[in-house]
């Protein structure tokens, strides 16, 4: 009689314990990775205005038209991601595991914690984003006088402010601007 080695059929189910929250904890952390690198990709923006420009003799004039010696200054806003928020994507992953280790009392418990935390990280992303693009736009930079205040959109999104005199080479993109729009009229 010979003997032949039997195999079992594969079953579905791991011998790994808790194999359903490992693999809810994978998800959560894949969905807080691909939040981060989203919020980040989407909160690059930027923009620019210069008051005033050059007069027809070559020399430069202020928003009113006004003829100046000195080149007009020049601001740009660049938006960037808040660190901060990176920071809460991290804390809402770290506060869904320690929930689940101190409070979970069954499988499914462990399961809302986790799903409720990846939605909450994806809701935060989705929202800062459209929170600081939207703020972003609606910064009256032309209004822009060389004085006062811009708000921005803190916690959601982090803005650069800088200032500069124009070059010659803004003057001359400024003038071309100019006559393109007073063609465009005609």
């Amino acid at each position: 009689m010979s003997q032949t080695a039997r195999r079992d059929a594969p079953t579905t189910e791991s011998a790994v314990p808790g194999l359903e929250i490992i693999a809810r904890v994978r998800r959560l952390v894949v969905v807080a990775l691909v939040a981060a690198l989203g919020y980040s990709t989407f909160m690059t923006s930027g923009k620019g205005y210069c008051p005033g420009g050059v007069a027809a003799d070559g020399g430069f004039i202020d928003a009113a038209g006004k003829a100046t010696e000195t080149a007009p200054t020049c601001v740009y806003l660049a938006l960037q991601p808040s660190p901060l928020i990176l920071f809460a994507f991290a804390a809402i992953v770290l506060a869904a595991i320690t929930a689940v280790l101190r409070r979970a009392q069954d499988i499914p418990s462990a399961i809302r914690y986790l799903d409720r935390a990846a939605a909450a990280v994806a809701i935060l992303a989705v929202v800062s984003v459209a929170i600081s693009q939207i703020w972003f736009a609606m910064i009256p930079i032309t209004e822009w006088d060389g004085t006062g205040t811009f708000f921005y959109p803190f916690p959601f999104g982090s803005v650069e402010l800088t200032t500069e005199p124009m070059s010659s080479g803004q003057a001359m993109l400024v003038e071309l601007a100019t006559e393109h729009a007073q063609n465009a009229h005609l």
